[in-house]
Parts: C-alpha cells; sequence; structure tokens
C-alpha cells in the first residue's frame, strides 16, 4: 500500500492525483490540504477518509468542521495545517500540488520528515532550489517531477549516465497567443487568456502559459533538478504538445518523451516510479499525425521568457524577485486590475530595482517576496497606510 498526502487536493493537479487514486486500490490518502474549496474538500473527505485536513482560510476551516463532525477528520489551518499535513507520520509521499511559494516550507518540512516529493509546485525550486536540493541529498529523499517536461526529461534519463548528457531541451505549445505581436496582445482579456490550446490547468498556470513565463519558470526548475547550467537548456516550441520534452547526449543522440497532453502520465508516473502502470486514457495514433513543428520562441513579444531566463542565470535572489513579481501580477491581472502586458512590465521592474542576494537563506527568500509585493503595491498606489 502507497501512502499519500496531497497538499493542493482540489486544483488541477490535486483532482487528477484523486482520478489515479481512484483507479488503483493500492493507493491511500493520508491527509489533504487546500485553500479555500471546501464544497469540493468536504466531498473528497468523505470519499478517501483521510486523517489528517488543512484548509488555508481559516474561516473556511471552522465551517468544514461542523460540515465534517460525523467524521474522524482532523482538520487545521494556515501554514502550520500545510505543514501538518506534509508531515503526516503515515504519508510516504507527498504530492506538492499548491500555487506559489506558499509551498516552501511544507517542502523543507516534508524532506526533513523523510518523505519523498511529487514535485508540482515549480515556484519551490525556482526560489529555494539550492536549499531544496541540497537537503533532499543530505536526508536522502526522491524528488520526483510532476511537472510534464520534468517527467519527461526525467523519463528520458532513466538508466542514462548523467554525466554523458549535453543539453535539456523543453518544449513549449506556445500558449493561446503564439505568434502574435505585443500590440496585437495589447487588449488581451482575461477569458482569451485563460483558453490553452491543448492541456487544461489551473488559473495561474494557464496564464503563465500565455505570456510563456511558465515556460522560463521550468528552465530554473529544470536546472535543479538536473543540475544543469541554464546555458544548457533549450526551449523549443512545439505547437502540438507531443514531444514533451528532450535530452540531447554527448553522441548527438536525442531522446524524447511522447504522449497525449495528459497529467495524469506524469502523475502516476511520480507516484509508481520506477514502475509504470496501465492509464486508461487516448493513445497516440502516429497514422493521423501529419506532422510535428517546431519553433524558436519569440522572446522579444514574449519577454517575459527572456526575463525569467536571465534570472535563472543570475541565480541567488533574482529568481525570486521575479516569480514573486509575476505571482503578484497574475493575481492582479485575473482580478482585471492591470492587462495582460502589464504583468512582463511589472515583471521586469520589479527585477531591475533589486539588489542581488548571492546565496539567499529561507528567510532572505521570504523577505525578498515581501519587499516584491511591497514595491508593485507602491507601484500601483495601492500600499494601505
Amino acid at each position: 500500500m502507497k501512502n499519500i498526502s496531497i497538499l493542493g487536493s482540489t486544483g488541477s493537479i490535486g483532482t487528477q492525483t484523486l482520478d489515479i487514486v481512484r483507479d488503483n486500490d493500492d493507493i491511500n490518502v493520508c491527509a489533504l490540504a487546500a485553500g479555500s474549496n471546501i464544497d469540493l474538500l468536504e466531498k473528497q473527505i468523505r470519499e478517501f477518509k483521510p486523517k489528517v485536513v488543512s484548509v488555508w482560510d481559516s474561516d473556511k476551516a471552522e465551517e468544514l468542521k461542523k460540515r465534517v463532525r460525523d467524521t474522524d477528520v482532523d482538520i487545521y489551518t494556515g501554514m502550520n495545517g500545510l505543514i501538518t499535513a506534509a508531515t503526516v507520520d503515515s504519508a510516504d509521499i507527498v504530492v506538492l500540488a499548491v500555487v506559489g511559494m506558499v509551498g516552501i516550507r511544507p517542502a523543507i518540512a516534508a524532506i526533513n520528515a523523510h518523505k519523498d516529493i511529487a514535485l508540482a509546485n515549480k515556484e519551490t525550486l525556482v526560489t529555494a532550489g539550492h536549499i531544496i536540493m541540497t537537503l533532499a541529498k543530505e536526508k536522502n529523499v526522491r524528488i520526483l517531477p510532476v511537472d510534464s517536461e520534468h517527467s519527461a526529461i526525467f523519463q528520458c534519463l532513466n538508466g542514462e549516465d548523467t554525466k554523458a548528457v549535453s543539453k535539456l531541451i523543453l518544449t513549449a505549445s506556445g500558449g493561446p497567443f503564439r505568434g502574435m505581436t505585443r500590440e496585437q496582445m495589447k487588449n488581451v482579456k482575461v477569458e482569451d487568456a485563460l483558453k490553452h490550446p491543448n492541456w487544461s490547468m489551473g488559473r495561474k498556470i494557464t496564464i503563465d502559459s500565455a505570456t510563456m513565463v511558465n515556460k522560463g519558470l521550468e528552465i530554473i526548475e529544470a536546472k535543479w533538478l538536473f543540475d544543469m547550467a541554464v546555458e544548457d537548456i533549450q526551449v523549443v516550441v512545439q505547437p502540438q504538445s507531443l514531444i514533451h520534452s528532450m535530452v540531447e547526449f554527448e553522441d548527438g543522440a536525442i531522446m524524447a518523451q511522447l504522449g497525449t497532453p495528459d497529467m495524469r502520465l506524469p502523475i502516476q508516473y511520480a507516484l509508481y516510479y520506477p514502475e509504470r502502470r496501465y492509464l486508461k486514457g487516448e493513445r497516440v495514433d502516429f497514422s493521423k499525425i501529419a506532422s510535428i513543428n517546431f519553433e524558436i520562441p519569440d522572446m522579444d513579444n514574449f519577454r517575459g521568457l527572456y526575463l525569467a531566463r536571465q534570472a535563472g542565470i543570475t541565480g541567488g535572489s533574482m529568481p525570486t524577485v521575479m516569480n514573486a513579481a509575476n505571482e503578484k501580477a497574475v493575481a492582479l491581472f485575473l482580478d482585471k486590475k492591470i492587462g495582460f502586458l502589464d504583468i512582463i512590465d511589472i515583471m521586469e521592474k520589479s527585477m531591475n530595482r533589486h539588489v542581488n542576494i548571492k546565496n539567499p537563506s529561507l528567510e532572505d527568500i521570504l523577505q525578498t517576496e515581501q519587499d516584491t509585493y511591497d514595491y508593485i503595491d507602491d507601484l500601483l498606489g495601492e500600499r494601505k497606510v
């Protein structure tokens, strides 16, 4: 029996993880954590019967306690609740699927508790990769990638000598605005940006895909996961989302992982690694594929990718600034307080003003995040006095 804890159970990755649980009789859900969607969380509690549940919103947590008082579940709240769910004794592996830098502390706590991590929260490695990967190695904990691109690379490297790798190639769909100029994207609406051509994802990551910042975050995540220099990580646009990523070796051979755009595959691979299991769903039919196309990413009109890549090269606290500015700006865009192009402008202004810290501690990272948020509030005149 495999015992799992799911942080972010009501989101896209969390709900698809529970789909896998439904299809396998040897996974037990020990803990669930969510933000505020207690309607769905209550259904999950009654179906999967976890012993521990965390709700970020304290008022929602109190309401949920009343709703499920007929069960024996223990309900916690806030950051302490997330950490409790991440370190529950019975869990073997933690699916880290929360959105944003909120995932850093529970990730560290889970590693210290010797839990393997199925990582779907890229911000944790983007901002604190030097802390997370060092600690995981020290505690002999596995960090198993769930992002489709990083899972693809992980699968291509299975059984290979990592010293023979010369390049990692991350593929991108190009998002809903592929081929458009900044001028054409000037009046993009939230509803337009949320229409991804291939993948079904959460709102934040869908916007990141539309700006292509998501691919920049993935470059930095790949840097830490696979111990590669940013300069040796290439991005190519592959609009069909058939090739999920590739690895080039010293002898010129390239290995690629292909499949339908279905996040359940990398989730299941992480949960059962190194075992492969049957997964229901569509299969690739090569007889129906006319072509597979590749394009060079447009870093002029999609400058967010360029900025994120530069943050990865700079290192230190700069990725935290880039990530925090993007998180804040995306939230503002989703609330229709700023325009689509303002997301990248805010990111660039935040990065330009920052004095980089070369080897930031966890406290430095969290303070840099808050300083970035404060700067954006000042920039937009929203700071409460």
